[in-house]
């Protein structure tokens, strides 16, 4: 196998989610128009998932800007049939995605050892072509990473959610009081008495209009695809991103990152969602808190006073709703036992459900034969 190198690329902070590069498959092999013998079919291009890669270790590695697989050897009279060209495997991290230059998916990569072809061979020239060989494919592509953990922490600047992850977890994310703290994903480890262990990915903070890709925007939301759950974060006493910005209660904080989800991907707002109402050590907390949990009682009501464009077409329905404090760890036992039997109760659903299927098949074919 040939091992290729890297084209062109994006960033945030130093984190690499996204690669642009051109492939192409080997020619074929000429054929041997005295004696019929057939060229070698060119190498193919593929994409390998693999434990250790980064994005940013594959730029580092491989400095190159193309992939190209092996030319097809010629048929000769020592070997009428040619060999086949080296194929070009590009070893990819685990949780790509890859498009073509027009957005089309060809193929994600999952699981360890999955791999995609993403660029053929040309065919050997043969009877069929007068000898002459074929040219090999060749596109352009985009490599997407999205982050595959567990629970996928969703707040607005500044809500405390790095300062979440480092309670719950032993992660070490940078964290400052000032929005846009966190540049890159960050993912943290929940360890459990019977080792069992659980993942959440601290993402950088959404702003209004995420969706239309301002601030972190789709490179925060492609994430959130790859999560099993959600996490939501709100600061009690509300968010306000500047002094320019409007100061947002925390029921609205929940409206705008419910909408925000939803006009990205509606499909988002169907995974599973727990809330966790932070900063519960601030004055007047309490009260806040209790303001916050009718409002969510009764949604339709605020939602007659919120500007039209806020509102989501449904609101969300927590499993878990939980007051912590991050700085002082109130709540925080409390939140990772319901982010555990939360996953639980998800896993036991999947089953049911995975054993109802088979069984309805097993009829179906029962049913068919006699």
């Amino acid at each position: 196998m040939v091992r290729c190198g890297l084209a062109a690329l994006r960033r945030y902070g130093n984190f690499i989610d996204n690669l642009r590069i051109y492939v192409r498959g080997g020619s074929g092999g000429m054929g041997l128009l005295r004696l019929g013998g057939e060229g070698g079919k060119g190498g193919d291009v593929w994409v390998v998932a693999q434990d250790g890669i980064t994005l940013k270790k594959i730029k580092d590695k491989y400095p190159d800007k193309r992939f190209v697989a092996g030319v097809g050897a010629n048929s000769s009279i020592r070997s009428l049939k040619g060999a086949k060209g080296n194929d070009c495997e590009i070893y990819a991290p685990v949780g790509v995605s890859v498009t073509n230059d027009d957005g089309k998916v060809i193929g994600e990569l999952n699981n360890k050892g999955d791999r995609v072809i993403v660029a053929r061979g040309g065919h050997g020239g043969s009877f069929v072509t007068n000898f002459l060989p074929s040219k090999g494919q060749s596109r352009v592509l985009r490599i997407d990473l999205k982050l595959v953990a567990d629970v996928g922490l969703v707040g607005f600047p500044n809500a405390g959610k790095s300062t979440l992850l480092s309670q719950l977890s032993h992660a070490k994310p940078k964290i400052a009081d000032y929005p846009f703290t966190t540049m890159r994903p960050e993912i943290g480890k929940l360890m459990y008495s019977d080792y069992k262990q659980v993942s959440v990915a601290d993402l950088p903070g959404l702003i209004e209009g995420a969706h239309l890709n301002k601030g972190m925007g789709h490179k925060f939301l492609k994430h959130v695809e790859r999560t099993k759950q959600l996490l939501f974060v709100v600061d009690v006493t509300g968010f306000q991103l500047s002094y320019k910005t409007p100061l947002r209660t925390a029921f609205e904080a929940i409206q705008l990152l419910t909408k925000e989800l939803e006009l990205y991907k509606v499909e988002l707002l169907s995974k599973p969602a727990l809330l966790a109402v932070n900063k519960m050590d601030l004055e007047n907390a309490e009260e806040k808190f209790k303001e916050l949990m009718q409002q969510l009682q009764q949604p339709q009501e605020i939602f007659n006073s919120l500007p039209k464009e806020m509102i989501p077409r449904q609101p969300i329905q927590f499993k878990h709703i939980i007051a912590v404090s991050a700085s002082t760890r109130y709540g925080i036992e409390e939140l990772k036992n319901d982010i555990r039997k939360s996953l639980d109760d998800q896993d036991d659903l999947e089953n049911e459900q995975y054993h109802f299927e088979k069984l309805q098949s097993l009829r179906s074919s029962t049913f068919k034969s006699t």
